[in-house]
């Protein structure tokens, strides 16, 4: 009988890492555009969150990006941007604009972005990554 096995050859542990790379990308640049940047801060108020709240929101996403990227400490900045994509979800675009049925556009981009923070939540960094390299470093810290 055939069984469900995940494979772990080269060509997935690509994957992960190009996908690590991709959602690690996005978050620094998003991250970075919010830094300093006062129309962010004031958008942010028309949701009822104080202004100064946007530099938090900004490291929160910049910084778990450069880990993602480098491979280090990829869960944990993996399920900070997950908090901050449902978040986002739920605050910002609200569950009845989904598709562009409300009258923000839809949240297909933070719903692609969330799972992929999940997927990356449960694989980890994989092998080559730096934490991976960095053997010494106690498995959560992956």
């Amino acid at each position: 009988m055939a069984t469900a096995e995940a494979r772990t050859g080269l060509l997935t542990e690509a994957a992960i890492r190009g996908l690590s790379a991709v959602v690690g990308v996005t978050f620094i640049v998003h991250g970075f555009g919010k830094f300093g940047n006062e129309g962010f801060a004031g958008w942010m108020s028309s949701f009822g969150i104080t202004p100064e709240f946007a530099l938090v929101i900004a490291l929160g996403e910049f910084v778990p990006g450069i880990l993602l990227v480098a491979g280090v400490l990829s869960r944990i900045s993996a399920s900070i941007i997950a908090i901050i994509m449902l978040a986002a979800m739920i605050v910002v675009r609200g569950f009845a604009s989904f598709a562009g049925m409300g009258d923000e556009s839809g949240y297909e981009h933070d719903l692609v972005l969330f799972a992929a923070a999940l997927l990356l939540i449960v694989t980890g960094p994989g092998r080559l990554s730096v934490a991976r390299a960095l053997s010494f470093l106690p498995r959560w810290l992956h």
